[in-house]
């Protein structure tokens, strides 16, 4: 069953959003609206802009009930409308550089030449990094991704529930990951709550704004 949408304030919608513990199975997240949703993510920074990952959806409904026993039990990801994997690259390599120098060319309709200095940097920085720094780093680049995700979906008012809770290795496999070039690290949830998720109406826990900043003017 569709569910109509509306884009409401950025701030309402944090403040309307929870960790949904239960999804109604039988909402789904209408299609113009998931074109929002994945446009937003596709728009989230990462460092050179060199966009390290990639997103894994699913609707499959059988597909999602095989994660259930690899997340820990968690009904989430089988009752969402949509579930979104978020993943680093296996490897970084210089051919990923070359590539996003080549459509920044054609995309800024720039010579590949005057990108020279930027390319060299950006090459010399993955290569300055060990396997383990290198995996580290594109997992902080999916994870911007992935805060981008979860306001974009709460501006639409559609529910949503980051879980790492997750067998990564169980993912890997039962979506066959590797074969794509890429390797699960969290899951996120998406759809609309139960009408019965208790959670829906416990009030927001934050640390007051005066623990949590540190203005130096």
């Amino acid at each position: 069953m569709p569910v109509e949408t509306k884009t409401i304030d950025v701030l309402d919608g944090l403040n309307w959003r929870y960790a949904t513990k239960k999804f109604d199975a039988t909402k789904k997240i209408p299609a113009s609206a998931w074109e929002k949703v994945e446009a937003g993510l596709r728009l989230s920074p990462s460092s050179f802009g060199l966009q390290p990952y990639r997103f894994v959806v699913i609707t499959d409904p059988k597909i999602k009930e095989q994660l259930v026993p690899i997340s820990y039990e968690q009904r989430q990801v089988a009752d969402c409308s949509h579930l979104v994997v978020l993943c680093r690259l296996d490897v970084l390599t210089e051919e990923h550089v070359n590539h996003l120098v080549d459509v920044a060319s054609k995309t800024r309709n720039t010579p590949p030449e005057a990108m020279q200095p930027i390319k060299e940097r950006m090459i010399g920085y993955i290569n300055r990094l060990s396997k383990e720094e290198l995996e580290n780093w594109m997992a902080k680049q999916a994870y911007i991704a992935l805060g981008n995700l979860m306001t974009v979906a709460s501006s639409l008012q559609i529910d949503n529930c980051p879980m790492e809770g997750i067998s990564q290795a169980d993912y890997d496999r039962v979506l066959d990951l590797p074969s794509k070039g890429c390797r699960s690290l969290v899951a996120c949830a998406l759809g609309y709550r139960a009408e019965d998720d208790k959670y829906q109406n416990l009030a927001k826990v934050r640390f007051p704004a005066s623990e949590l900043f540190i203005h130096i003017n």
